[in-house]
């Protein structure tokens, strides 16, 4: 390896490792901060203090920690789910039935995802209403379940899928919702694992949706708790980042427990 190109690499090096320390330097903040008092963060203190206990103590004085935990995860967990099932079984039938509509519909619903969600809020809203479903986790979940990016993902990572497998299938007399579930999904594992930390981030940090349709104290997420202690007149700050933490961690679990999956299935990986 000659001098340009030893330069060239220790210059990505360096490129890459700034770019990581900004890109960590929010979540050192978060957790620093949750170790000090309102005032050491107001000062700007960038070193670990001996306040997290106490911070902690204080947010479940504050609230009911367990049921905000509980609620969001009622959520986020069926939410996830039943938008895995639904939106794989669109993608894996648009691919794999075809018909001279088919093209035509699959392009009109990728459409949809120009329209903004604030243009749907309205409607959204209304249709809850009608349907007696304000102020429930139903209303939450209900919007979210069809989801059309998982839909088109599932769809694109189903053409690699091998389709010699669904014609041996039918070949010896395989019901079409048996190849489904016992040879479409177990092979496709890596897409499921990939959408679901896709699907379930996404549930967890929800904000503006369960804003506008929760309204009893009981039933709200961890973010909506969170952005009420912020909204307070003197917020403290202590308490907030140590929530803030305790809200990350389930998504930042997820995520490192299937990163393996994640990766594969973002890569179009077919096992």
């Amino acid at each position: 390896m000659n001098n340009k190109n030893k330069a060239m690499r220790g210059l990505m090096y360096a490129f890459l490792s700034i770019f990581s320390l900004v890109s960590l330097f929010p979540f050192y903040w978060m957790m620093v901060s949750s170790t000090n008092t309102t005032t050491q963060v107001n000062t700007g203190k960038f070193t670990f203090g001996d306040q997290l206990f106490i911070n902690l103590a204080k947010l479940t004085e504050q609230i009911d920690l367990w049921l905000i935990f509980y609620n969001t995860s009622k959520i986020a967990i069926i939410s996830t789910l039943f938008t895995l099932l639904i939106s794989s079984m669109a993608g894996y039938g648009f691919e794999v039935y075809k018909s001279k509509v088919r093209d035509r519909v699959y392009s009109a619903m990728l459409l949809t995802m120009m329209i903004p969600f604030a243009a749907l809020m309205i409607p959204l809203f209304t249709l809850m209403a009608k349907a007696g479903l304000l102020d429930t986790h139903l209303a939450v979940m209900l919007p979210t379940i069809a989801s059309v990016f998982i839909v088109f993902y599932f769809r694109q990572c189903t053409k690699a899928f091998p389709s010699e497998l669904i014609d041996a299938a039918r070949v010896d007399g395989v019901k079409d919702w048996k190849i489904y579930l016992f040879v479409y999904m177990p092979v496709m594992k890596t897409t499921y694992a990939a959408a679901f930390i896709i699907v379930f981030m996404s549930s967890w940090n929800a904000f503006l949706w369960p804003l506008i349709v929760l309204q009893s104290a009981d039933l709200k997420t961890i973010n909506l708790v969170l952005s009420s202690l912020s909204s307070a007149y003197f917020p403290d700050f202590g308490i907030i980042m140590v929530g803030t933490v305790v809200a990350t961690i389930p998504t930042l679990a997820v995520f490192f427990l299937m990163q393996k999956q994640f990766v594969a299935g973002m890569t179009g990986s077919v096992k």
